[in-house]
């Protein structure tokens, strides 16, 4: 009996699961606030334009909706080249391609966003080691004085510790000094 019952209890969670889950996505492809309207979604299988240094050649031309104008054009193509003017070819060449390989490659103003980002947090983190010293870590011990540690030293030779190749061994006991 209670197996049955465990089995009723997780086909129940099941279906509530597979409910909330359809829902709460039908939720989410809604615009705002529960209107009803659902969001535009785009077909990754068709082509898009995207251009780029690496890839020079778009899926689809720039400009998919031509004018009169554009269509005009388009058919003086088909003849000679010769006969085009230069704005006429530039004029096919941007119903083709939204910028040229110079455009592409003009310097950004990128770096400027980078570096800030670099400076902005290095000085955080100036702050964060800054308010450590001054306010988490204790105090240096008092070994860490300079008096403190000259006379560690003068112990130590008095002691006379390491004779043969430790500070001993370096001091002139005789003459007191450094050798």
């Amino acid at each position: 009996m209670l197996h049955l019952t465990a089995m009723r209890v997780g086909s129940l969670l099941a279906r509530r699961a597979t409910t909330a889950l359809t829902s709460s996505s039908a939720r989410m492809a809604t615009h705002g606030h529960g209107t009803g309207e659902l969001s535009e979604t785009v077909d990754m299988s068709q082509p898009t334009y995207w251009e780029s240094v690496i890839v020079p050649l778009p899926d689809i031309p720039y400009k998919n909706e031509l004018t009169a104008a554009d269509k005009s054009l388009k058919q003086k193509e088909k003849g000679p080249w010769s006969q085009l003017t230069k704005e006429e070819k530039i004029a096919l060449y941007r119903l083709m391609f939204c910028r040229t390989y110079p455009e592409m490659r003009r310097p950004t103003g990128e770096w400027k966003t980078v570096m800030g980002g670099i400076l902005f947090f290095l000085g955080f983190t100036g702050l964060v080691v800054w308010w450590q010293r001054a306010y988490v870590y204790p105090t240096p011990p008092r070994s860490f004085d300079e008096e403190w540690q000259a006379k560690q030293v003068k112990r130590m030779l008095d002691m006379r510790i390491g004779p043969i190749e430790g500070l001993s061994s370096k001091w002139d006991y005789e003459k007191g000094r450094w050798k």
